[in-house]
């Protein structure tokens, strides 16, 4: 098999040192193309790392963003697939990955056409379990990998896996594509950059678009994680030994999240949503218009995600939304969005709100409102807490999402 592993990277050479030897050294009879975007790592000398590396290994190539602001892997994953990676085969991958042996012959086993191959993930416990992983501590920094331990274990089938079959159905970092896939639905939407919520978004598309996803059971990563910008100064051990990550969390990062969960929620009217093996769930995606009479700033910053449009009373003019869209970070028109009151209301959806009976209890359901919508299933209007719900039309739109539009 020939594949290609997307790598984008920032200050994170330690990581790339030790996830490079890793392929190297268990690549098996593959022929594995690794591609770096350097992200304008200015502290531990990626860059120059990459450029040593070009000359030595024919099969590695490196890009750099040359700053100063960074791109983020939302960006980079498509640059290196589009541009860099000269294989049909790609694997979304990062830079505190463990390739174990044997991973990319479990990937060749199950990589059919239109379908994307996940491996394994074994983790320490810096984040809470999941049936989709393996949690095992065998190091959180490269000096205190213990490597033999966890080779030993793979080979003595010692992970204590619950299950009984060899794959399951969901998809995570690594995953493996075929490029013409990617391709097809236009890669990663750009405005969740530099990341946060681009993986679910893609993931909801790929699905959308009819490609299967299988986890393969008998390929790992050791996955270090949290490695990237997330937090402030990686992960530490407590002086019981024990690892924790607690709110440590970055502002930079906190913002980015916060503002690409708005994006997501504007796009597809949904928090994120998988089952446990973390297949992608998609409610359907309406038409919604919000009819809200005694707004104000506050209400409209919470619910002004959640639908396609906004009709204002007097008491939240022109004046007051158009504040509002300049404080706000969106790749959306709000201008268009928003509309007066008296306006045609052409919504095929339409949720009357006051907002001096709006409650906690009302923002539930509007969070709600795509599989509520779905429930009813006919026209017609009915109360829910202090909403009056108008449906018009059950058209659905959610794929009218799958192609990326750059």
């Amino acid at each position: 098999m020939k594949i290609s592993i997307i790598q984008p990277s920032r200050n994170n050479l330690k990581y790339l040192k030790w996830s490079y030897d890793s392929i190297r050294k268990n690549q098996g009879d593959h022929e594995v193309e690794i591609c770096i975007a350097d992200d304008f790592s200015n502290k531990d000398g990626t860059w120059e790392w990459c450029q040593e590396m070009m000359k030595k290994d024919p099969h590695f190539k490196a890009i750099r963003n040359e700053g100063p602001a960074r791109l983020g892997h939302t960006i980079l994953y498509d640059t290196l697939v589009n541009e860099v990676a000269t294989n049909d085969i790609c694997m979304i991958y990062h830079a505190d990955m463990y390739l174990c042996p044997g991973a990319l012959d479990a990937i060749k086993k199950h990589l059919k056409e239109k379908t994307i191959v996940s491996l394994t993930r074994i983790e320490p416990p810096l984040h809470p379990p999941g049936p989709e992983k393996v949690l095992r501590d065998f190091g959180i920094e490269p000096e205190e990998f213990d490597e033999d331990g966890l080779l030993k274990v793979i080979s003595s089938r010692g992970l204590h896996l619950k299950n009984l079959t060899n794959t399951t159905e969901g998809i995570f970092a690594p995953w493996v594509f075929w490029k013409k896939d990617f391709q097809e639905i236009g890669g990663h939407d750009a405005i969740f950059a530099p990341q946060s919520k681009e993986d679910t978004d893609i993931f909801n598309r790929f699905h959308l678009n009819g490609i299967k996803f299988v986890q393969t059971w008998e390929g790992f990563v050791y996955h270090m994680t949290c490695r990237g910008s997330r937090f402030a100064d990686g992960a530490k051990r407590n002086p019981d030994g024990e690892v924790f990550m607690k709110n440590r969390e970055t502002d930079e990062w906190l913002a980015q999240n916060q503002k690409s969960t708005r994006e997501f929620i504007r796009k597809w009217g949904h928090f994120c949503k998988h089952d446990k093996y973390m297949k992608p769930i998609v409610p359907p995606k309406y038409d919604i218009g919000f009819v809200i009479t005694n707004a104000n700033l506050q209400l409209i910053e919470a619910l002004e995600p959640w639908c396609s449009n906004v009709y204002c009373d007097e008491q939240f003019n022109i004046g007051r939304y158009a504040d509002y869209v300049e404080m706000e970070d969106t790749s959306f028109d709000l201008y268009e969005k928003f509309k007066p009151l008296d306006n045609e209301k052409q919504n095929e959806i339409l949720i009357q709100i006051d907002g001096n009976e709006f409650t906690q209890e009302d923002f539930g359901y509007i969070q709600q409102l795509s599989e509520i919508i779905q429930d009813s299933g006919t026209v017609g209007t009915f109360k829910l807490g202090n909403l009056q719900i108008t449906i018009n039309n059950l058209q659905t739109y959610e794929r009218d999402l799958i192609s990326c539009k750059k």
